[in-house]
This record gives C-alpha cells, sequence and structure tokens, in this order.
C-alpha cells in the first residue's frame, strides 16, 4: 500500500479561531483553541433540524471513535437556524437521542460561526497540529477525501498506524443517504413561512390545531406534499423529507406532530418525497 503523502495540495487557510465566545459546552468542560494545540482537530458545524447534516452524522461519529486514540479531537459547533434549536434542553436530547458523544459548543449568538466566517450547514473544518486550517468541507458528500485529509493531518503530527482504510458505515433511519436517482425534491420547509407547494386539500390552517386528512384520489404529480393527523402549522418550525423516497412515481405525503417542539427536537416527521430538479447535497441549508 502506498505511504500516506504529506498534503501539499492543502495550504493554510488560517488559524483556529477563539472558541471563547460559546454560551456553553455539552459533552466537555470549555475548551480553548489553545487547549487543542499538538491535537488534530475537527470543527464540525451543525444544527439538529438540518438533513444534510444527519446525513453526515454517521461519518463524523465513525471519525470522531476511530481516530480519537490517534490523537483526533472532534467539536461540533452548534449554531442554531431556528428559534426551537437555540434552547438548551432540547440540544441536550437531540444530542443524546444522535449519539453525539463529542464535545459540543453552544453557539446561540452565532459568535464562533462569525469567527469562522462560516455561511453553511453542515460545514467541516480541518485543523493541522499547529492550530491551522488546512481543508474544508461545506454540505454532506465526499466522505473518502474528508476521512483522507483527518489521516494525513494526523500522520504529519507523528500519529503511528493511520493506515489508509476508511471507515465503514450503514447509516438507517433520518441519517440514511438520499437516493438521488429517485429522490429529486429540493429540500422543504413545513413552517408556514416558508414552505412551499403544500398541497392539503383546503391549504393550511394557520396557527392552530387542524386535523388534515390526505384526499383519496390525489393527483400523481411530481413536487407538492401534504399532511395526516392532527397538525398545528406554524411560522417557525421545520424539517426536510428524510432519506429517499419509497416510491418514485407517488407525491410527497407528511406526518408529523408539532406537539413536540417544546418537548424536544421539533417537527418529528416520517416523510417520502419527490420532485422535479435535483437538490445539490452542498447546498447551504
Amino acid at each position: 500500500m502506498e505511504p500516506t503523502r504529506p498534503m501539499a495540495d492543502s495550504p493554510v487557510e488560517g488559524s483556529l479561531p477563539s472558541l471563547a465566545g460559546a454560551t456553553g459546552w455539552l459533552n466537555s468542560p470549555p475548551v480553548t483553541a489553545a487547549d487543542l494545540g499538538g491535537h488534530v482537530v475537527l470543527v464540525n458545524f451543525w444544527t439538529y433540524t438540518c438533513i444534510n447534516w444527519l446525513r453526515q452524522l454517521p461519518y463524523v461519529r465513525a471519525w470522531a471513535e476511530r481516530y480519537k486514540d490517534h490523537g483526533l479531537v472532534v467539536i461540533g459547533v452548534h449554531t442554531p437556524e431556528f428559534d426551537v434549536e437555540h434552547h438548551l434542553d432540547n440540544l441536550r436530547r437531540a444530542a443524546t437521542d444522535l449519539r453525539v458523544d463529542y464535545p459540543i459548543v453552544v453557539d446561540n449568538d452565532y459568535a464562533i460561526w462569525d469567527a469562522f466566517g462560516n455561511r453553511y450547514w453542515p460545514a467541516l473544518y480541518f485543523v493541522d497540529a499547529q492550530g491551522q486550517i488546512r481543508h474544508h468541507r461545506f454540505g454532506e458528500g465526499d466522505y473518502e477525501h474528508s476521512e483522507a485529509t483527518i489521516q494525513r493531518l494526523l500522520t504529519e503530527a507523528g500519529a503511528a498506524g493511520i493506515g489508509q482504510d476508511l471507515v465503514s458505515v450503514d447509516p438507517g433511519g433520518v441519517e440514511a443517504a438520499a437516493d438521488w436517482d429517485s429522490l429529486w425534491s429540493p429540500e422543504n420547509y413545513l413552517g408556514y413561512q416558508r414552505a412551499e407547494n403544500f398541497a392539503s386539500p383546503n391549504g393550511a390552517v394557520l396557527g392552530t390545531h387542524h386535523l388534515y386528512a390526505a384526499p383519496h384520489d390525489w393527483p400523481l404529480t411530481i413536487g407538492p406534499w401534504q399532511a395526516t393527523g392532527r397538525c398545528s402549522h406554524r411560522p417557525s418550525c421545520s424539517t426536510r423529507p428524510r432519506g429517499g423516497s419509497s416510491t418514485a412515481s407517488t407525491p410527497a405525503t407528511c406526518t408529523w406532530s408539532w406537539e413536540r417542539q417544546h418537548e424536544g427536537p421539533p417537527c418529528g416527521s416520517t416523510c417520502s418525497s419527490t420532485g422535479s430538479r435535483r437538490a445539490p447535497p452542498t447546498a447551504p441549508t
């Protein structure tokens, strides 16, 4: 097997910014950039309702586990997109449910987001043992290159026994990769301020609970989606189609419970969707 080469193609992009703007920490006491000296660091910007991040999570989780004894430190910077994600109890519950065991920076004031000049969920920043940012990745995908970058930085730092084998993951549920051959719908939102193509009979009933029922003769058109069950259609809560579509010829059908938005990760939903155009996996959410 060919030995790992230095990262000549990964110039320095800057230094690891300060983490002092954090509004809290989970899974770890507060950590400073100075504390991380000598370690290879993977900084992952995320927010727990982001489907693109959810599909990236199995890889980040696997890298954290595989390379922690070789000197890798994974730090998840949770910068919320929606009001419900600012609540620490919701974040704590989501982190437990999703098995995010590595240190989490709570970035409710966007201080760390701004310090990095970041604009995307998810985003990965690869930091070498000298505290220099050597690579970044915006959006899901490109996992082989990302892991190879981690391996090279660890080897540069003097870690032994890294090898070039890649982690193997078998994600399911909300972490399953989209089936891009059959799922061509763009990302969508359930909150009525940003939702598109809502097609339940008589439209959405806003701000109050309403019992939605799916029509029996809904035409097989691509793009629209509908709700079934008792829901309260609100402006700020959102979700995205989960994983892939089981049937490429049917419209989207989503069932969710808005009552959960004050109890845990909001809008627990089951969605299958199809659409007329492919959403690029690197698009910001």
